[in-house]
């Protein structure tokens, strides 16, 4: 018998209604799990006693036949969710003791819909990172290794800690966020499904900012199918956010049935950039042939501003967060460094409190914000993002339903690898991804196959605005074609 823990969260679901185990059960095994996995490293906070009572409520709506939607399913809230009582930390250390008298918008769905905390995951500082590197609270390690050899691998960043522990079987599901690819690169990397949302198909409210304009929460799970019934829960119209749409929530579970017969699938010519490795240039090819296997026109087509996304996204970025960040001052909450005076005090807390890459990202925002600098390099960033926009829309009004891409440049890889004095070679990670924040558009990483080292690999599918509903559909087809990842044995218990 398949261990609880490691069923689908489509399968629990299914379980828990049938009455084959209780939502008690399924959560000791989660707890247990993760007890066995601090190797780890994919919880900064366990949540133990909470999830045992929030199993019990489960367990007493099933037996009255009054189970919600995600009724006793075990999940992971990433560290960057505030979450009631709960420590949140955003991975760094400017906000330790920190405990919310508040529920971000997000969780309070997944709770009102029967859900499950098991704790607060990990991740890059302030979600700045793309290998989870960059935490407080120290590395998270990926369940994957390379054929033949020990060498801890990343998860990806900055929902490391969520990819790692759907991919370990220590939650069903996770919640991440995504500001340059923080979720479908992890997905990517771990073997697992990771959708990023339409911005303001899920509210903001509640999670702690990075960079405003471009971040939006979006679940990691197992599946596609998974990822769907978790984004079902997550999305929907929340007025404390003025960036949250107001738009009906689709059936997305229902939607990855519906197939990719007739929808007109764009390759877009710019993202064969030079040294890409010839297994992901082989692997991006089979997934157009599965996708027209299944009945969709391919078609090259050009989005020619992609160039210029990497540099105008780490320009808007740090802006952002320059100014999001200018709050923790030691004054309010969390850590607080003692100075001769109040602006000594703001200098020591701030300096002992923010990470290395945390107070890169904010000098490169004041930067470009500064007098004298601001039309230089601000201004043009953001010209350049409507650009990027605009290329897409052209893609889509010449009748291209979901475009095709590979989702990351390579496997994980090693820790302290790309841990180098040129931060740039870390940015390239996600020269695949951020093209997608910068039109607000949505993207799914889905797993299609694995290296030469027997390391995941995934494919990129980008679609309309508000239309996760074909990229469930495309992303499913691609699931089925390649076949479910098959996630690494416990080598950590």
């Amino acid at each position: 018998m398949t261990a609880l823990n490691e069923l689908t969260l489509a399968e629990a679901r299914d379980g828990l209604k049938a009455k084959d185990f209780s939502a008690r059960e399924i959560a000791q095994a989660h707890l247990d799990a993760i007890e066995k996995a601090d190797a780890l490293n994919a919880y900064i906070v366990g949540t133990p006693d909470r999830a045992l009572k929030m199993a019990e409520v489960s367990d007493e709506k099933i037996a009255k036949g009054e189970a919600r939607p995600l009724e006793g399913l075990p999940l992971g809230i990433k560290d960057l969710f505030a979450t009631q009582g709960v420590h949140t930390t955003a991975g760094s250390k400017i906000l330790e003791g920190f405990e919310p008298h508040y529920e971000s918008n997000v969780s309070t769905q997944l709770w009102r819909d029967g859900a499950v905390m098991l704790g607060k995951l990990n991740l890059d500082e302030f979600a700045m990172g793309s290998s989870n590197e960059t935490s407080a609270y120290g590395n998270t390690i990926s369940p994957w290794r390379r054929s033949g050899s020990d060498v801890a691998l990343v998860p990806g960043g900055s929902s490391g800690g969520s990819a790692a522990a759907v991919a370990a079987h220590l939650c069903l599901g996770a919640t991440a966020t995504d500001t340059g690819g923080s979720i479908r690169q992890p997905a990517a990397f771990t073997g697992t499904v990771g959708i990023k949302p339409t911005y303001g198909r899920c509210s903001r409210w509640g999670i702690i900012a990075y960079a405003s304009s471009l971040d939006q929460a979006g679940p990691i799970a197992r599946t596609v199918q998974d990822c769907a019934i978790l984004l079902g829960s997550m999305a929907g119209h929340d007025p404390r956010d003025t960036t949250s749409v107001d738009l009906p929530v689709p059936d997305f579970e229902a939607a990855i049935s519906r197939g990719v017969k007739g929808l007109t699938i764009g390759i877009p010519k710019e993202y064969r950039v030079e040294g890409m490795p010839e297994e992901i240039l082989r692997l991006w090819d089979q997934g157009a042939e599965w996708l027209k296997a299944a009945g969709a026109t391919i078609k090259e087509i050009s989005l020619p501003h992609t160039q210029y996304a990497l540099p105008a996204y780490y320009i808007v970025a740090p802006a952002e967060a320059s100014s999001n960040l200018a709050r923790y001052d030691g004054v309010r909450y969390g850590l607080r460094v003692p100075g001769k005076d109040i602006a000594g005090m703001y200098e020591n807390t701030r300096a002992a409190g923010f990470g290395r890459e945390v107070k890169r990202r904010i000098m490169i925002g004041t930067y470009v914000l500064s007098a004298g600098y601001y039309d230089a390099y601000y201004v043009r960033a953001q010209k350049i993002r409507t650009l990027i926009k605009r290329d897409f829309e052209q893609a889509y009004a010449a009748g291209v339903d979901a475009i095709l891409t590979p989702a990351t440049p390579s496997a994980a890889f090693g820790l302290g690898e790309m841990a180098s004095a040129d931060p740039v070679q870390m940015y390239l990670n996600d020269v695949f991804t951020v093209t997608v924040n910068m039109a607000g558009l949505p993207g799914i990483a889905v797993p299609a196959g694995l290296d030469s080292q027997g390391l995941p690999l995934g494919l990129q599918l980008i679609g309309r605005p508000f239309d996760e509903e074909t990229l469930f559909a495309a992303a499913q087809t691609i699931e089925n074609a390649a076949g479910r990842m098959k996630l690494p044995p416990a080598w950590w218990a």
